[in-house]
């Protein structure tokens, strides 16, 4: 993973469904920490049919994880849940061929086409694995997809599916010499010379062949047992294929284990997990350019990319050799010596953020890849020259701090030499367009974000998600692909995900508000009235009175602009001095105060819960969240947990201005980075929280992943001050309030380890009021009913005996 997940981001349990009570019924813990089916199902997964007639989508069963595929008509009508035999000859997300004859799509990874005029469908593959990736090829004559890193070509006269290219890797056997002692042989024994000029013989006559019959497989690429394949890009008219390889014996350093403890088997098993950060940098990778028509290939080098040879860490790794030839570490010293040109990784659709890193033009004739470097301070768009072929850089985007997870979306227009890209260039994320030979173009900009951008099929638009009207508020734009003015095109401001249909002329929304499930509407693409299609909440739940948050803007008291919030509170809200409670969002990088459905969804019930019980509630997107532009993001950049600190302290001041809060009363809690910045509070601001409760916390990011966390804190190795900065564990001295920890020790995230850590570090510094809640069969993200019961139960007693009561004033803190 390369963020932390946010607890709630728990499946949903197989336990019974929970009896909801009447709306005049108070709150309690077992409805809100039952199996959330009571409440409805999201609606997931939106796509068009093939004709555009109809949109499918998928709905969760209750009581299951399995989900439902379902058909609903745009003009109106309830979604059909569609049985085993209409799953047959359902479609999946289709692709078009340029001239829109026919669609291909993949259903129960098997390929599919269809003739667009006479709606005959065909099945290409019936194979035992997954197919996927379908696309027609440039001149339309061919279905080219993918079985895992290997490419297919389906001729559509003949019928005829063959593989592109064949890969082996294995020394080529033909061009082995023999040793001395083979040679030595070869003069002693005719026979010996016999069969291998035989061998020869036999190996040219086949080539001589497969060279003048194109119904042969091609032959075989051998590209030795020294690299293995990460992943592989045909050009659409089908003569090369760029492979991304990477060292067939990297290591990626010692993975700890995990146990087991409730099993099927009752006896303990042991589970490998992921290694700690910096114990080794991940696999460099390397591009491999072959020519299919001329079975000839070429190594793309990355050495020509401007600033590869540079060092972003130079002055750190000065610092860190100097302590360590200090301390007499030579060989340690040795091994942080800066690279003359820095690894890199393509950045690959499967990484969070997406975007995919190689992307031929719908021609074939154009090939733009992106690459990362491993230190993850820049990130490159180049462009292919396949006569001399070399990488030209198009876009280099550099970053002090690092470069985001997100916004690394980018393709071609249509007329194949025009490259479309998201860049935080400015300070937010933006679209631009760029020529081969020209100066980039920014279609959007502004203090907003932009994400998700898909072109239509006439390539005259270009539709994005953006929040332009508020942080938190999200909703469909369009804007010309020859550049021009940015348009609204819907009006939910809690827009979750769209969907084009073929012929460019509607959006399938996915749309939600904060107490409403994801909802799917239908509307035109140049804007206009929606007609809403789904209804899956459930009654039990939308009959209750929730407690709608408010956005609220806190002044940060640190010059970094307002800290936008959700705040809980009764409707008729007194002068009396009152507790409140805080709540810290996971991930790092997330944005929860929206006015979408949250995904902790479960925490903002327990919010409705304490302000029945007489708290107030904040939650806050605090510096390092999502949706604020680059600067928001890196103010943590090798100071993990200050920033953010300064923020909560400033919503707790907030609310003792604005609602009467008891600063003597007031708690904090959350889950993951929220468990983090919750140790955090209590550990470096002691006396300022009543009492937190920390789930699955990170206690000490040396013992975290390496993809997350080198992006924001270096390696251990070349920046140990960044990471005693940011670990709660260097400051378990000063725990003075109460501290809950709660973990699942089967979390392959965050690992128990870390928790425990901490905890016998507190038992060594003989510190008082800290207790552990461990959870033998939960991961990061809880999934049974009964775990999130006790877990906020624990917590509601937290508060309820070391926040709500009235401090004796006379009394010491």
């Amino acid at each position: 993973m390369r963020r932390l997940l946010p607890a709630a981001f728990a499946a949903l349990t197989l336990a019974p469904v929970a009896f909801a009570a009447p709306a005049s019924t108070p709150l309690d813990l077992e409805t809100i920490m039952a199996n959330p089916d009571w409440i409805g199902q999201a609606v997931e997964s939106p796509y068009w049919s093939v004709d555009g007639r109809h949109v499918y989508y998928s709905l969760k069963r209750d009581g299951s994880q399995l989900r439902d595929l379902y058909r609903v008509d745009p003009a109106g009508g309830p979604g059909v849940k569609l049985d085993p035999a209409a799953l047959a000859q359902a479609d999946g997300p289709a692709v078009f061929d340029r001239e829109h004859r026919h669609a291909a799509f993949v259903l129960h990874g098997d390929v599919f086409m269809v003739d667009l005029a006479s709606g005959r469908r065909s099945q290409v593959t019936r194979t035992p694995q997954d197919e996927s990736a379908p696309r027609f090829s440039a001149d339309g004559r061919a279905l080219q997809f993918r079985d895992g890193n290997d490419w297919y070509s389906h001729d559509l006269a003949s019928g005829v599916t063959a593989p592109a290219a064949v890969l082996k890797f294995v020394d080529d056997p033909q061009a082995k010499q023999p040793d001395a002692l083979g040679a030595r042989q070869l003069e002693l024994f005719k026979t010996l010379r016999d069969i291998r000029n035989e061998r020869q013989a036999r190996h040219e006559q086949e080539k001589t062949l497969a060279a003048a019959d194109p119904g042969r497989v091609p032959a075989p690429f051998f590209l030795g047992d020294q690299v293995s394949l990460v992943d592989s890009e045909l050009s659409p008219d089908g003569r090369w294929l760029l492979l991304v390889t990477m060292p067939k014996d990297h290591e990626a350093g010692k993975a700890p284990e995990l146990t087991h403890y409730v099993t099927d088997s009752g006896y303990s098993e042991q589970q490998e997990t992921r290694a700690y950060v910096g114990r080794n940098d991940p696999a460099p990778q390397s591009l491999l350019l072959l020519d299919l028509a001329s079975h000839r290939s070429w190594p793309l080098a990355s050495d020509t990319l401007p600033g590869i040879k540079d060092d972003p860490l130079k002055d750190l790794r000065a610092k860190a050799i100097a302590a360590l030839q200090k301390a007499g570490k030579d060989d340690q010293a040795k091994a942080l010596k800066a690279p003359a040109v820095r690894a890199v990784r393509i950045i690959s659709s499967a990484d969070d953020g997406g975007g995919g890193g190689v992307v031929w033009s719908d021609d074939g004739r154009n090939l733009a890849i992106q690459l990362r470097a491993i230190d993850n301070k820049d990130r490159w768009i180049a462009s292919v020259d396949f006569a001399k072929h070399a990488l030209v850089n198009q876009q280099r985007l550099t970053d002090p701090a690092w470069i985001n997870w997100n916004f690394n979306d980018f393709g071609w227009l249509k007329d194949g030499r025009t490259l479309w890209y998201l860049s935080e260039q400015d300070g937010y994320s933006h679209l631009y367009t760029k020529a081969l030979d020209g100066k980039p173009r920014a279609l959007t900009s502004g203090s907003f974000e932009t994400s998700h951008p898909q072109l239509s099929e006439d390539g005259r638009w270009f539709y994005v998600r953006a929040n332009q009207v508020a942080p938190y508020s999200y909703d469909v734009y369009r804007v010309p692909s020859a550049g021009g003015q940015l348009e609204r095109v819907t009006n939910y401001q809690g827009m979750d995900d769209f969907a084009l249909s073929p012929d460019g002329t509607r959006l399938a929304v996915l749309h939600s508000s904060p107490y409403v499930l994801s909802q799917l509407a239908v509307q035109p693409s140049a804007g206009g009235a929606p007609r809403e299609l789904t209804d899956t909440m459930k009654p039990a739940f939308t009959a209750r009175a929730w407690i709608a948050p408010k956005i609220v803007e806190v002044k940060s008291s640190h010059g970094a602009g307002n800290i936008y919030a959700k705040y809980y509170g009764p409707a008729d809200e007194s002068a009396a001095s009152k507790p409140a409670v805080i709540f810290v969002h996971g991930a790092g990088y997330l944005q929860n105060v929206t006015l979408s459905w949250s995904n902790y969804f479960r925490e903002q019930m327990f919010h409705n819960l304490l302000v029945q019980q007489g708290y107030v509630v904040l939650d806050m997107d605090y510096r390092a969240s999502e949706g604020y532009g680059r600067a928001w993001r890196t103010a943590i950049y090798r100071q993990m947990g200050h920033p953010e600190l300064e923020d909560l302290l400033d919503g707790k001041a907030w609310l003792v201005q604005n609602h009467h809060v008891d600063p003597e009363r007031v708690g904090i809690y959350g889950g993951s980075y929220g468990g983090f910045m919750t140790e955090m509070a209590l550990l470096r601001a002691p006396g300022e929280f009543a009492a937190g409760a920390a789930l699955r916390p990170v206690s000490d990011w040396t013992l975290y992943n390496h993809e997350y966390t080198s992006d924001i804190l270096n390696d251990p190795q070349l920046d140990p001050e960044a990471f005693k900065t940011s670990s709660p564990i260097e400051y378990a001295d000063k725990l003075r309030d109460p501290l809950l920890i709660q973990h699942g020790l089967i979390d392959d995230n965050v690992l128990a380890e870390d928790s425990i850590r901490l905890y016998q570090r507190l038992i060594e510094l003989h510190k008082k009021n800290f207790w552990i809640s461990l959870y033998p069969m939960e991961r990061h993200g809880f999934v049974h009913a009964d775990s999130w019961h006790d877990e906020y139960r624990r917590i509601d007693e937290l508060f309820e005996t070391y926040v709500k009561p009235v401090k004796d004033a006379s009394v010491a803190h």
